[in-house]
């Protein structure tokens, strides 16, 4: 009490009076004053406690917040959804409420978390966790979670068709035009990332811890493609005999083998040939049925994405990483510009993201098997990657340097890095934790990318028929 009452009465009368205010109560022997001049910048935290904090306060949100929403909309548990009413074995294949949850989140848990928080950190971290704190609860959880009730109940439609019923065709075709454009800009910009992750040789200054890193990533990863058939395959056979503890340990076994034979025979090739492989992965996941190729995919990419957050907050713990990182740098940065709209812009996916209801609506619906599970699919693979983004955050606030200069290379560069080096804690050799880092983060891009294009796939199909109707209308002059 008696260090708040000293710190309310230093701090009035200051600029930006709440958020010095704040500084005053957290850190109290942090602060040094001058005779006249104002509270000093200089504050330092423990990332530990920033996770602890984004942990209590997504997880309390999930747990109140979340329930009370499906309560108020009506969840109906004896309700069929829309996985059974129209079971077709491609698209709309009834699912274990784990494995929509898998595809959900490796779907949504792109680069967004890992970039955004890391690039929008210039204004502060202070900013940026409680954007992902908010956001995350109140903004994006309900969106996607609404996209995904929405299309439940409405036979699993997509989001334009939903459009169509509650605005009209032109709002529905419309959407599908903007959302086939977004799908060819994202396949494109993701593609290039990946095919840049997996190159091995040709590039000037590369060290060959690094293109080996690179080089056993892309192995594994085409390793993943042809285990997560298999997988696919003994799910669909021998589902009914296997539980979800048999089904994680298969999932698990398989990870561990594929990661070593990758290790032990890495691809090393251009960048030009790794954009052909992934545009020809790109085609397969968007045509196959989802049982054969993605769900799998995705459920044992799940397990990849828990290890990596394990490792960060168990990284966390061990080493007590200070927050380097300013803790608001005002709400003008003379490279990205004003804070507001710039922060809500980067800090997207993490918070909120568009992208997140053509999935929820698109794909993760006609997989729902029953709609209690939408809860946990819709609002809870959201908090979980706020979480994601709460680590990039902490990570890249432990590899600044200690007079708060950020760390160089890109966010992606950075968030391997960070989480290698906690890796390197518990004895793991340097060589093997940067390519598992490596395997992580293009995870996290493939990921997102075979979803969307399984959507660009899906809207297009959605929007074509549409244009030869009224081409066939004209030709013939019947309407």
């Amino acid at each position: 009490m008696k260090a708040f009452f000293h710190a309310s009465r230093l701090c009035a009368g200051r600029e930006s009076h709440c958020f010095h205010f704040a500084q005053c109560i957290l850190f109290p022997e942090k602060i040094h004053f001058q005779k006249g001049a104002a509270l000093r910048r200089k504050k330092v935290m423990n990332g530990l406690v920033i996770v602890l904090i984004g942990i209590v306060a997504l997880g309390a949100g999930y747990l109140f917040y979340g329930r009370w929403l499906a309560k108020k909309w009506g969840i109906d548990p004896n309700a069929k959804t829309p996985a059974y009413t129209h079971e077709d074995g491609e698209d709309y294949v009834p699912s274990s409420k784990f494995t929509v949850f898998s595809h959900q989140f490796s779907s949504i848990a792109g680069a967004g978390p890992v970039t955004g928080p890391i690039l929008a950190s210039v204004f502060g971290w202070v900013p940026v966790l409680l954007w992902l704190i908010i956001g995350g609860l109140f903004f994006g959880a309900v969106q996607d979670f609404g996209a995904l009730y929405a299309s439940v109940k409405n036979e699993g439609k997509s989001m334009g068709m939903i459009i169509e019923k509650y605005i009209g065709k032109t709002g529905r075709k419309l959407f599908m035009l903007f959302c086939w454009l977004f799908t060819l800009l994202v396949i494109a910009a993701f593609t290039d990332m990946v095919a840049g992750t997996f190159v091995g040789t040709g590039v000037e200054g590369m060290t060959d811890a690094t293109s080996y890193a690179n080089s056993a990533a892309a192995s594994i990863s085409m390793l993943f493609i042809v285990v997560a058939v298999i997988f696919g395959v003994i799910q669909k056979h021998l589902g009914s005999r296997m539980n979800e503890v048999i089904k994680a340990i298969v999932a698990i076994v398989l990870l561990v083998v594929m990661f070593i034979i990758g290790m032990k025979f890495p691809i090393c090739t251009t960048k030009t040939a790794w954009i052909y492989i992934v545009m020809a992965y790109l085609f397969l996941a968007s045509v196959m049925p989802m049982w054969l190729l993605m769900q799998p995919r995705d459920y044992m990419t799940t397990f990849m994405f828990a290890g990596m957050i394990i490792a960060a907050v168990v990284g966390l713990f061990a080493a007590h990483p200070t927050m380097n990182l300013p803790m608001f740098t005002g709400f003008h940065n003379e490279k990205s510009g004003d804070m507001f709209p710039i922060l809500f812009v980067t800090v997207a996916c993490g918070a909120v993201s568009g992208f997140h209801s053509l999935v929820s609506s698109g794909t993760s619906s006609k997989t729902i098997s029953n709609e209690k599970d939408m809860l946990k699919v819709g609002y809870g693979a959201m908090i979980l990657e706020s979480l994601l983004a709460v680590l990039a955050l902490c990570v890249a606030g432990a590899a600044a340097s200690a007079d708060g200069t950020a760390a160089t290379g890109t966010p992606f560069q950075i968030f391997s890095a960070g989480v290698a080096g906690f890796l390197e804690i518990f004895g793991i050799p340097v060589h093997i934790a940067q390519c598992i880092m490596t395997m992580c983060v293009s995870a996290l891009a493939l990921s997102t990318l075979d979803s969307v294009a399984r959507i660009g796939r899906m809207s297009f199909q959605e929007l074509v028929p549409s244009v030869n109707h009224h081409a066939l209308c004209y030709l013939h002059r019947t309407c």
